[in-house]
């Protein structure tokens, strides 16, 4: 039991730890197989620490089948890892107007392949993708949200129309376009905690996907209903994964609320003026693994 209904479009609802007894539980488990989200809880960062391996596992029984983790994938992230730990800057374009940069190294870059091996390690089943958290400050620039790429968090649609943001010094401070613009800034204002608040603004966690099982059109396969999105529409290959608010999960201090997820759709990423992913698709060969193919 849980102290509290998860809910799938807000993170870090403390569902564990309040009633008693829960926590020593779970710190006391080998592995942790949990049914909803539990990221940027303290509770999660607390149970890892301790060596506890977490599996998440919360998308549809079908998608489950086809998400899982092929040969090769856990190497290829941990290929991927490793260069992204090594970055200091990084840097988005995109044919759609996204030139947006940003330095790393304060954060620990976090890495899922689908599977919970590991002592500490937390995984999502159908997983496949790597992010960290920028530098204080550092991130700045313009990020064009263009129809097609996708919000997970907290709407589960596809993007209609351009959302155009701005960024200087790690928020965003001005977004301009239509409806979906409109549904961003609402979203985000309005987990404000006082006017001044801007956290939920902030920049989150930045990373890309590389499971060749996850598929960019499964929502328009099986519409949107978050539990047939969940892995599939934020790990597909080549994707940038752009976010907004928390970054507890990594170690840092905001735990607001507001927090948005957007794969963006063909995006190239430059790791210290090296492209690894050239207009979404994958140009290291070591990132790259075979699909396989679910009869």
């Amino acid at each position: 039991c849980v102290n509290s209904v998860p809910s799938w479009s807000r993170v870090g609802v403390p569902t564990i730890g309040q009633c008693k007894g829960t926590l020593e539980a779970v710190k006391a488990a080998d592995i942790i197989v949990i049914f909803h989200v539990p990221l940027f809880t303290k509770w999660l960062k607390e149970v890892m620490g301790g060596g506890t391996r977490v599996l998440m596992i919360i998308d549809a029984p079908d998608d489950l089948e086809n998400l899982l983790s092929p040969p090769g994938l856990k190497e290829a992230v941990k290929h991927a890892e490793a260069r992204y730990r090594a970055t200091r800057e990084v840097r988005v374009t995109s044919a759609a107007g996204t030139d947006f940069s940003y330095r790393t190294g304060d954060y620990p870059v976090m890495s899922q392949w689908g599977y919970a091996d590991e002592p500490g390690h937390f995984d999502h089943w159908g997983a496949g993708h790597i992010h960290t958290f920028p530098n204080e400050g550092s991130a700045h620039g313009r990020v064009v949200l263009a129809p097609g790429d996708i919000i997970i968090l907290p709407y589960c649609r596809y993007v209609q129309d351009a959302v155009e943001l701005t960024v200087e010094k790690g928020f965003i401070t001005k977004i301009e376009g239509g409806l979906d613009a409109k549904l961003m800034d609402d979203w985000l204002s309005d987990h404000k905690e006082s006017p001044e608040d801007m956290d939920p603004f902030a920049i989150s966690h930045l990373g890309w996907g590389l499971n060749p099982q996850s598929l960019w059109r499964s929502i328009a396969q099986n519409g949107d209903d978050p539990e047939r999105s969940r892995a599939a529409a934020r790990t597909f290959p080549g994707n940038f994964l752009f976010s907004t608010g928390p970054n507890t999960q990594g170690g840092g201090k905001r735990g607001t609320r507001g927090h948005y997820d957007v794969p963006m759709r063909d995006c190239t990423i430059t790791l210290d003026n090296e492209v690894v992913i050239e207009r979404g698709r994958l140009v290291d060969p070591a990132m790259v693994v075979p699909r396989v193919r679910i009869l």
